[in-house]
Order: C-alpha cells, then sequence, then structure tokens
C-alpha cells in the first residue's frame, strides 16, 4: 500500500517518485535511479536530478493557517509546500547549499537551450535555481533560456500572477537572463504586464495556443511541441 500516516515523508507523493525512491535505495545513486526508469519506459532523452544529495524544500508561508491570516510560519516537504493555502513569501533548500550534480552541471553547460517550466513554480522550477554550482552553470552557460508559463496559478501559487512568475526568476537568480517566454494566447489575458515582465529579464514574450481545448488547465503537447520548433529553431 502507498504511505498514508502522518509524518511519513513519503505520504502525498505519486507513485512514480515512490518508485525511484525505491530504485535509488536499490542502486545506490539517483542518476543511475533515473536512467534505470528511463530505460524500463523507453524514453528518449534523460532525466538528471539536480543534486545527488537528498535536499529538501522550506518555505514561509504566510496565512498557511486559515485562522490566522497574518501568521507566518515555515511549511517544511515538497508535497506540504505545494498543498499550501497560504501565500509563500520566500524559499530555501534544506541543506541550503547542496552539491550539484556533476552529470546535470555538464548538460546544463552543454545544452542549446535551458527550458524552464511549465511546473509547479516553488516546487519544481525555483528549487534548481538555489542549487549554487547548478545556478552558476545556469547563469554562464551559453545556450539560450526560455521561460514556458504555466496555465493557471496552482495552490501553492495562489495569487501570484504571471509576471510575478517571471519577478520571482529575478528573485531567487537575479543573474538569470532570458531569451524569450512563450505563454498561452489566451491564459495570459492582457499581455502588456507579461511583456514588460518578460523584458525585464531581456527576453521577448511569444504568445501561441498551447492548451487544451476541452477548457482545462492543461498544455496539449502537440501543440506546445509545434510552438516550439520555430522558436528553438531559430538563429543563435
Amino acid at each position: 500500500p502507498l504511505a498514508s500516516a502522518a509524518g511519513d515523508p513519503l505520504a502525498g507523493h505519486a507513485v512514480g517518485n515512490l518508485l525511484l525512491h525505491g530504485l535509488t535505495e536499490l542502486l545506490g545513486d539517483p542518476v543511475a535511479a533515473l536512467d534505470h526508469a528511463g530505460a524500463m519506459l523507453g524514453a528518449v532523452g534523460r532525466v538528471l536530478p539536480m543534486s545527488r544529495q537528498p535536499v529538501g524544500i522550506e518555505a514561509r508561508v504566510r496565512g498557511a493557517d486559515p485562522a490566522r491570516p497574518d501568521e507566518v510560519r515555515t511549511v517544511r516537504g515538497q508535497h506540504q509546500v505545494a498543498v499550501t493555502s497560504g501565500t509563500v513569501e520566500s524559499l530555501r533548500l534544506t541543506p541550503a547549499a547542496p552539491a550539484a550534480c556533476a552529470e546535470a552541471v555538464s548538460a546544463v553547460r552543454a545544452a542549446d537551450w535551458l527550458i524552464f517550466g511549465p511546473g509547479s513554480w516553488y516546487t519544481s522550477v525555483l528549487p534548481h535555481l538555489l542549487v549554487p554550482g547548478l545556478a552558476d552553470a545556469i547563469v554562464s552557460s551559453p545556450a539560450r533560456r526560455m521561460v514556458t508559463l504555466n496555465l493557471v496559478a496552482e495552490k501553492e501559487t495562489s495569487g501570484l500572477s504571471l509576471p510575478d512568475h517571471l519577478d520571482t526568476l529575478r528573485r531567487y537568480l537575479p543573474e538569470l537572463k532570458v531569451d524569450m517566454v512563450l505563454a498561452d494566447s489566451t491564459a495570459v489575458g492582457d499581455p502588456v504586464a507579461v511583456e514588460r515582465a518578460a523584458e525585464s529579464l531581456g527576453a521577448r514574450l511569444v504568445l501561441a495556443p498551447v492548451a487544451v481545448t476541452d477548457g482545462t488547465p492543461r498544455h496539449d503537447p502537440a501543440a506546445l511541441g509545434a510552438a516550439l520548433v520555430p522558436v528553438l529553431g531559430a538563429d543563435r
């Protein structure tokens, strides 16, 4: 059965995460575990961790307790931060400066493009910017950089506008420069504020219909791929 006991660090995680946890324990290395999982699925490409060390997430959250909307408390753990009902005011890793995965650093330095998002902003996108060695590689890489914005705010980013999403990237990695920001042409609403936020990162805004057409806030893989083709094929 899946872990569900209160306080269990695995509770609330997706089955895929539990599988990777088991493979890591079996093989003794997260890179080997990810490579093995990729081979099992016949995946094209490679998934790499940002660090080989076990890394936790802590957030300072205002209003995590609805009965105390002005109270700021520390929320620990990826799942707990992702489902918090308050406003995330700051994010940190534990340990604060984990060693970057050497394979991930090499991949970043050799890449043509670095693409941030879509994904959970505080628990999937921003943590990579908090690993010093990986952050340095991101800043110094000769690759071009793109941010793919989410379609709607998730629970962890409730109240965070699309321009705010871009502002948080600069907040956690001030040296970050971006070439392009991709957003859904409908979900973006008034593009002026998003365009200004993109320009503050050095980027131009690209709008395209990348959402599924049934009204649910999900990216359409085929539409997203079609939007990326002319962008990623642009001259350097």
